[in-house]
């Protein structure tokens, strides 16, 4: 996903997702490409094409992917999702159906875009992606340290059992869930990935994990065609709030320290003048 540019400001408000309880929608990180296409272009016809592909197969699948040559064949568009394996089908749908409205608010007419929800992922773009390997580091976050001074040997050699087992392939599939004494963890490759493609993206992921993450008793590590992620005991859970309304409580803050720094510096060019005043 190199050609993507990250917005790291939103993805910041991001936080660890440690059980299928979690919100589904809360966001992880979204990308866009620095190019935009012209607005009711045949570019725009193929990008629609797309994404009302995959909304209208969001209903009936887990994951699917797209081709959109209609409108212009010289510039096709790519596309695909993913939901989260443990995802019901109509949690599925309301997933992408709400990381499709992320885009759009995101990413208005770029080339090409990416969201990862908790519970979903999908993409568009004039690459042809799919079906190819990407083990680009996207996001990476850390839980607390463990008690003890954060060196705890049992749970790093449970933690590390736990990301061997999902690296393996041994538990079968792209959705991997796999536990090791008190550590639970699990894992999902994008559906277009081979079986081995899969196990180095994973393998990727939990080595990004243990550097990243080494005295943690939580982390995540989202890659471009994969995610792997622990959580010690069951205990340490995200925090589910919606990001829009963080967003929203963020700019709220910034535009009344703006409003006070614009008082402050009125008041005192009106002390300035009443000074120059008394002078004359």
């Amino acid at each position: 996903m190199s050609e993507l540019l990250l917005i790291l400001v939103f993805s910041s408000l991001a936080s660890l997702t440690t059980s299928a309880s979690d919100d589904y929608t809360g966001f992880v990180y979204a990308g866009c490409s620095q190019l935009k296409y012209t607005p009711d272009s045949p570019y725009q016809l193929n990008v629609e094409s797309v994404l009302s592909s995959i909304a209208n197969a969001a209903t009936f699948s887990a994951y699917a992917n797209y081709t959109s040559a209609s409108a212009i064949a010289s510039s096709p568009v790519y596309g695909l999702f993913q939901c989260r394996g443990d995802l019901s089908s109509s949690d599925c749908n309301s997933c992408v159906r709400f990381a499709l409205s992320q885009l759009s608010a995101f990413c208005p007419f770029t080339t090409g875009a990416a969201v990862q929800l908790n519970g979903c992922f999908l993409r568009y773009g004039n690459d042809s992606f799919v079906g190819k390997p990407d083990t680009g580091v996207l996001r990476k976050i850390c839980g607390p340290v463990a008690g003890g001074g954060g060196y705890n040997s049992d749970l790093l050699g449970m933690r590390d059992a736990a990301l061997a087992g999902l690296a393996s392939g041994f538990t079968g599939g792209s959705y991997r869930v796999g536990a090791a004494g008190s550590v639970q963890a699990m894992a999902q490759c994008v559906g277009d990935q081979s079986a081995k493609q899969c196990n180095d993206c994973v393998a990727a992921a939990a080595a990004q994990l243990k550097a990243a993450c080494p005295f943690a008793v939580a982390g995540d590590a989202y890659l471009g065609k994969c995610y792997a992620k622990y959580w010690s005991s069951g205990v340490y859970h995200s925090d589910t709030n919606n990001h829009s309304d963080q967003v929203g409580k963020t700019l709220a803050i910034i535009i009344g320290l703006i409003a006070a720094v614009a008082l402050i510096i009125i008041f005192a060019a009106f002390l300035r003048k009443v000074g120059n005043s008394g002078k004359d």
